[in-house]
């Protein structure tokens, strides 16, 4: 099978199109941002000074050809009436999206986005969004065509482990371009950093905050981002157990060493959201709110510990009612050989613009472009197994949970992870 990935546009006869398979299309929804984004451009502030709004729209060039909303609710969504304001047809089922009624793939890249929806949580409090599901669907119109073109999933690559490193197979079973994950390791980074690969890591903290699993995802990304440039030893990027610690027993792993106190104030003090006061008592005070899947959001005190095949070690902490971002410390050395603690914010800057989406996008849009995923799909493979890891251990009561299936899971890191440099905002001084 050959890649589909279109290069008609630069010969002047259209632009590469884009299927967009959701699980649902509302405002502020996964769908509503990164197809969005594709139909209707976003500001990048990356050519200096003195650029007008529309100088500074970026628009991917790319056609959005058609959108499947698995669930839409009449007074929600969005995503028919923007298809219908941007020409692009409405796909009563993914088959069709990917064939737009020929019978066989008329498009030239795939966006995975089943996030957001009502679906069911299962007993590791995980939400079983079917990107597995989505993805085999995907597969059966590649088969059937004799042709493949890349596929970004948005996030988890699934909430099971084991469909995870299904997906990985069958994507290198049929050589299909793939790129998974999310905002977090490509946002911007407060202070910018960039750890060179291959120095020696001794251990790495992240905290966050939020969802036991839809920001557990996130804080283990922002973990596997910077522990993937250790120097590994000839060992494994793989993971060989993980451990789940909530309440007093996160303190005490703590004091026995499992994660360090040292740490923790580095990566505090990089945070935005950082409350005032003592972290045991700020934790113990916070308490769940009432939204939607309130009980995926834990009012105790969490820890994903973290064993890689080479003996490092990181952690997760997630601090409810401490902090409200997610900032990583890493003890390693610096271009000399001396200790020291390197430490980043990486920012997610609010609703409604979320635009850490900006840099999601213009990496996916490098994707379809190339062909050529930024970073390995691996990295979301473990990242997702680590999640599903923790989890498990959760519900067996904090037991150490052996992962050989994680263990082999082996990767090289990009030098330059791709993590957005511009401007956040525009630059244009003002003159008074």
């Amino acid at each position: 099978m050959g890649v589909g990935l279109a290069t008609r546009a630069e010969e002047g006869v259209r632009p590469p199109r884009i299927a967009a398979l959701t699980s649902t299309y509302f405002y502020l929804s996964h769908g509503y941002h990164i197809v969005g984004r594709f139909l209707d451009g976003f500001p990048v502030y990356d050519g200096g000074p003195g650029r007008t709004p529309e100088q500074n729209l970026h628009k991917p060039a790319f056609d959005v050809a058609s959108l499947y909303i698995e669930q839409v609710a009449d007074d929600t969504d969005l995503g028919r009436a923007k298809a219908a304001r941007h020409g692009v047809r409405l796909s009563p089922t993914i088959a069709d999206a990917l064939t737009l009624g020929t019978g066989s793939l008329a498009v030239d890249a795939v966006l995975l986005i089943a996030e957001h929806g009502d679906y069911p949580l299962n007993e590791k409090l995980q939400k079983l969004y079917p990107r597995y599901a989505y993805f085999q669907q995907v597969l059966e119109v590649f088969k059937a065509s004799g042709r493949v073109v890349p596929v970004f999933v948005d996030k988890h690559l699934s909430y099971s482990r084991a469909e995870a490193a299904d997906m990985i197979a069958q994507a290198e079973a049929l050589k299909i371009p793939l790129m998974a994950g999310s905002s977090l390791p490509v946002t911007w980074r407060r202070p910018e950093l960039e750890i060179p690969l291959n120095r020696p890591f001794q251990d790495a903290l992240v905290v966050s905050r939020g969802n036991l699993e839809i920001f557990g995802f996130h804080a283990l990304e922002v973990l596997q981002v910077m522990a993937e440039r250790r120097d590994r030893r000839g060992k494994p990027q793989g993971v060989v157990a993980v451990s789940y610690l909530e309440g007093d027993a996160v303190w005490e792993a703590g004091d026995r060493g499992v994660w360090s106190w040292e740490l923790l104030p580095h990566a505090l003090g990089r945070s935005n959201t950082v409350n005032p006061g003592d972290v045991r008592k700020n934790t113990r005070d916070f308490k769940r709110p009432g939204v939607r899947d309130a009980a995926t959001i834990l009012d105790v005190p969490v820890a994903f510990v973290v064993e890689y095949a080479d003996g490092f070690r990181g952690t997760v902490l997630i601090l409810n009612g401490h902090v409200d971002d997610t900032t990583v410390a890493v003890r390693t050395v610096d271009g000399a050989g001396r200790p020291t603690i390197a430490s980043t914010l990486t920012y997610l800057p609010a609703p409604p613009g979320a635009s850490f989406f900006n840099p999601l996008v213009l990496r996916i849009e490098d994707f379809f472009r190339s062909a050529t995923p930024p970073y390995s799909a691996r990295r979301t493979q473990l990242s997702g197994g680590v999640l599903d890891a923790a989890l498990e251990s959760r519900v067996r009561g904090g037991a150490r949970i052996e992962t050989p299936d994680l263990a082999t899971i082996d990767y090289e890191a990009p030098e330059d992870s791709g993590y957005i440099r511009s401007s956040l905002t525009d630059p244009t001084p003002n003159r008074i």
